[in-house]
């Protein structure tokens, strides 16, 4: 039987990358990086939404490649900051790429929230995933979201990017307190793809079955 090779995750971003591997893990589907792909296209994220960036990596990528690329694009909503940072999350305190650019994004959105209290916080987590064919063709679409609301302070080390801000109150912890198992039932990110796995699914079916894996069921935090 021929086995096809990996589905490509259209990220660098390391912690999306882990993420990504370990919601498909289950399913067992192959993934890789692009690290160390060669043909790898840089993709000018010049769309105005996550669903319109999302098609642009997973189509352009596949395209250079020839090769099956899942890409997503996520971020950010605050309602009291007009949606921001949005599609903008990553780089909301600037474009450089120094290290601590996710603890100066978190400074930010602390300041530019300062003196709101309650629902005024009220924020969600956004994704939105792409599945492109070898041809670049977009051949599924899918999005997920999870809501909360931003802590006055970082709680946390867990996660990346805004995890330790974003409190879910079901759980009344941060993304950055919860476990990576609770993470994984309930992340935008998650959802997202668990919506997209039947389209992964049939795409990989002509050659080897896909078959789910259960993890072990993770406890509910008090």
């Amino acid at each position: 039987m021929h086995t096809p090779p990996p589905l490509v995750l259209g990220t660098t971003n390391a912690g999306k990358l882990r993420e990504l591997a370990e919601l498909l893990e289950p399913w067992d589907i192959a993934c890789c990086s692009l690290a160390g792909l060669s043909g790898v296209v840089v993709v000018e994220e010049t769309g105005g939404t996550f669903a319109e960036n999302a098609a642009l990596k997973a189509s352009q990528q596949a395209r250079a490649l020839g090769r099956w690329v899942l890409a997503e694009d996520s971020g950010l909503v605050v309602d009291a900051l007009d949606g921001a940072p949005g599609i903008h999350s990553a780089r909301f305190s600037g474009t450089d790429a120094a290290v601590d650019r996710d603890a100066r994004n978190n400074a930010l959105l602390l300041e530019r929230l300062a003196g709101r209290r309650g629902g005024s916080r009220l924020a969600h987590y956004a994704c939105h995933a792409c599945l492109a064919d070898p041809d670049g063709r977009v051949v599924a679409e899918s999005r997920g979201t999870c809501g909360g609301l931003i802590a006055e302070a970082a709680q946390g080390g867990g996660g990346f990017g805004y995890d330790p801000l974003f409190v879910v109150p079901e759980y009344h912890r941060t993304f950055g307190e919860l476990s990576p198992a609770v993470k994984s039932l309930i992340s935008h990110r998650a959802r997202a793809m668990r919506a997209i796995i039947p389209a992964l699914a049939r795409a990989f079916a002509g050659s080897r079955p896909v078959v789910f894996r259960p993890a072990g069921n993770p406890q509910r935090a008090g």
